[in-house]
């Protein structure tokens, strides 16, 4: 009952879940242009995930994994699916989610055959996969509601059916950790807990081995995704979109977005996009985007770019950006390799390697 009368009186008064306010990119989130100038090491068709041993770079693209290398990239395998989420094992295993839908394990990147398929009818939307412990991936099933590809059908109708799985490689088994999360992507070991991304919360949370919550990182203003170990400690924490005041009105206004889903092509939503600024028919537009024609850096972004450097309580130290008027946008996965941050820009269809050294030398300028 009280739940209810907050619930009521947040959406009356238009604060709490009923804000449309976005918290602004300052402190450790401070912009700058630094993905943006990073170098392109490749660019593909349909890239979605990243994974390192620690020596070699495997990208998961379309249907096929590759390997980087040097300046050229090896196809390892391809598959029947699209993959959605890609992780390498200690054990020198790799790990491939294809469609959303299955995981199948493989001894050595190019072992002909998978030793371990694992799936089940309930499996959705598999987005992210991590090494669990005592041989067993842990994945992020992002709504048991829609298919990974329909993410936007999913924000635009509130979605809170992410679950957090625990795959055991040797029985097959799946175990849910945590379930009812608003579209779980992304999730990587810290301690004896997993740091979860949920991505309509706009938080990072931590599930602790009794299933119990609490919120690590809260209020951001993007949307969260993938994470990594970053190879001093700490996290690589993803965002492929941006918060706007737009969107988050859009969302509270129940009859609008139900016509506007129903009408108009999903394309020209009013929702975040891993690339913008491609057709006339966008929603977003005009002045209050160009000046002059040139696209303002702090205008509302419909798409945007940006990795967070975590400590290892999850805390924010610095950002890379890629902002409004830039082109590395829908950023998805992130992998520290040979002292080098690599990216995946879904948005333009890239493969982004920054030096570290450069990241530093570009936060103090």
């Amino acid at each position: 009952m009280i739940s209810a009368l907050k619930a009521f009186t947040d959406r009356f008064l238009g604060r709490g879940e009923a804000t449309i306010t976005v918290p602004s990119f300052d402190g450790a989130l401070k912009p700058n242009q630094i993905l943006e100038s990073a170098e392109t090491v490749g660019q593909f068709e349909a890239p979605e995930d990243l994974a390192t041993d620690g020596k070699t770079l495997y990208i998961a693209d379309g249907a096929a994994i590759l390997r980087l290398d040097g300046a050229a990239t090896t196809e390892v395998r391809r598959f029947d699916r699209a993959i959605t989420a890609l992780c390498c094992l200690p054990d020198g295993g790799i790990a491939v989610a294809l469609d959303g839908r299955e995981v199948q394990v493989f001894a050595t990147p190019s072992a002909p055959s998978a030793k371990t398929t694992l799936s089940d009818p309930s499996i959705n939307a598999i987005n992210a996969l991590s090494p669990g412990p005592g041989g067993t991936l842990t994945a992020t099933d992002g709504s048991t509601a829609r298919p990974y590809r329909q993410w936007a059908h999913d924000l635009m109708e509130r979605g809170h059916t992410g679950r957090v799985l625990s795959l055991d490689i040797a029985s097959g088994g799946i175990r849910t950790i945590a379930a009812g999360l608003n579209y779980a992507f992304g999730v990587c070991a810290a301690g004896d807990a997993l740091f979860v991304s949920e991505s309509w919360k706009h938080r990072i949370v931590a599930i602790a081995p009794d299933g119990s919550q609490r919120t690590v990182l809260d209020n951001l203003p993007v949307y969260p995704s993938r994470l990594s170990k970053a190879a001093s400690g700490g996290f690589w924490l993803t965002a492929f979109a941006a918060r706007t005041q737009l969107v988050e009105f859009v969302l509270r206004e129940n009859a609008y977005r139900r016509r506007m889903m129903n009408e108009i092509d999903p394309e020209y939503w009013i929702a975040p996009k891993l690339k913008s600024g491609q057709s006339f028919l966008e929603p977003m537009q005009g002045a209050h985007i160009k000046t002059m024609g040139v696209v303002k850096p702090w205008a509302p972004p419909r798409s945007y770019g940006l990795i967070i450097r975590l400590n290892d309580r999850g805390v924010p130290i610095y950002a890379v950006h890629s902002r409004v008027d830039g082109v590395n946008h829908g950023v998805v996965a992130a992998v520290e390799m040979d002292g080098s941050l690599f990216a995946i820009a879904k948005g333009p269809g890239r493969l982004l390697r920054a030096p570290l050294t450069v990241i530093e030398q570009g936060l103090r300028a």
